[in-house]
């Protein structure tokens, strides 16, 4: 065979390899593993489909690295032991990263700053957590919002108003039974834009601790961390991140600590 020849046929196979790798990374699919339940982040449909933020952000991240995914309804009780037992590869489900979470399983950088807000009527002077403590407030029961409102005012205080859910606090908000409320920002941001109608604001506190939600993958499976991640960036770098962000909550679009 002649030199020439050989050229030409190891840069055929070369091709045809690197053809075959991309294809395969293409037809990847990883198995996600989502809760149902957390509306704006993940809920289910009458017809039982997955959708909401978390659900945007997870198909987008694997759209910019390329690869697929399958969407699997899971509770939460038990879904970071589906990690470790195999039968998810990703979990994404408004989960906020901690120290002691971190030692069970991998995050991705974070996605979604999640803390707490004060929630008042538009014609409200409230501007600060401090300026709750003459009013009625509503909390939803045993929330990061009723810890921090009873280390404020006392947790037997008869101004603090304990709901189910965030649904119920801000009707009642609404109706005027409570002066204000607090609650998880990314539930609230939701509420007041399928809301418009009812004219809430929000306030900030800087007692409130700033948390982020971040995506979990078995612990050591760096290779599909470093893709979730670069994904993430994509996403963020090219304006899909802040695309989905207006979609579901409002147009102040956060900006996350992506290094």
């Amino acid at each position: 065979m002649s030199f020439k020849k050989f050229v030409v046929l190891a840069s055929s196979v070369l091709a045809l390899t690197l053809s075959a790798t991309a294809a395969q990374a293409a037809d990847q699919t990883y198995v996600v593993g989502a809760g149902g339940t957390y509306r704006p982040f993940e809920f289910e449909t009458p017809k039982k489909e997955l959708v909401g933020f978390d659900i945007d952000i997870i198909k987008a991240i694997a759209k910019a690295s390329g690869f697929q995914i399958k969407l699997v309804s899971t509770p939460w009780e038990g879904i970071f032991a589906t990690l470790g037992q195999g039968d998810r590869d990703i979990i994404i489900s408004g989960i906020t990263i901690t120290e002691k979470r971190a030692q069970m399983v991998d995050f991705s950088l974070p996605y979604f700053p999640a803390e707490q807000v004060i929630i008042t009527g538009s014609g409200s002077k409230v501007a600060a957590l401090a300026d709750l403590k003459k009013l009625q407030v509503g909390v939803v029961n045993s929330t990061a919002g009723d810890i921090i409102l009873s280390e404020e005012v006392g947790k037997s205080s008869t101004a603090i108003h304990r709901f189910d859910n965030t649904p119920l606090m801000l009707e009642e908000l609404y109706r005027g039974g409570v002066d204000a409320a607090i609650g998880d920002v990314g539930v609230i941001k939701f509420y007041i834009k399928s809301h418009p109608e009812k004219q809430f604001k929000v306030v900030g506190d800087a007692k409130f601790t700033r948390q982020y939600f971040g995506i979990a993958v078995k612990k050591g499976n760096k290779e599909l961390q470093d893709k979730i991640n670069a994904g993430l960036k994509k996403i963020v770098a090219d304006g899909t991140y802040a695309k989905i962000y207006k979609e579901w909550f409002d147009a102040n679009v956060p900006t996350l600590p992506l290094q």
